[in-house]
């Protein structure tokens, strides 16, 4: 296994992790946000499941499946977030296409609820085009 596919299972991780969020009692305020800023829905957490297995897959298989899981799920997902700041709604959770736009915003509270996938996404992409060799 080389570096790039360990990455992928950190990801496989932390995106299973974000697909709980939901469900670990005192994570969610009483309006159902998580860390009261953010909230997550069935889309969320689908997205979250099927990109978790996603790199979850990328990392067993080969360094170039891991090269490429981060590099598209990192532009799709920094994309995302990008979108969520200007908008206020994501569009991997369809939430721009069933929600009208909030318009732009870089309030902490904004910046913070799209800074998971800012932050995915882009460390993911960094790794994906800085991992051109095989390691191992």
């Amino acid at each position: 296994m080389n570096n790039l596919q360990s990455v992928c299972l950190y990801y496989f991780c932390a995106l299973t992790i974000a697909a709980s969020l939901n469900y670990i009692p005192g994570l969610t305020d009483e309006n159902g946000l998580a860390f009261g800023i953010f909230s997550l829905d069935f889309y969320d957490d689908a997205l979250h499941v099927v990109s978790a297995l996603w790199a979850l897959m990328a990392g067993i298989i080969s360094h170039r499946a891991a090269r490429s899981f981060l590099i598209l799920f990192g532009v799709a997902y920094f994309g995302d977030g990008t979108v969520g700041v200007f908008t206020g709604y994501g569009f991997l959770d369809l939430g721009i296409f069933t929600n009208a736009s909030l318009g732009s915003d870089f309030s902490i509270s904004r910046l913070l609820a799209n800074f998971p996938h800012l932050a995915l996404g882009g460390v993911a992409v960094w790794a994906g085009f800085r991992g051109n060799e095989e390691i191992g």
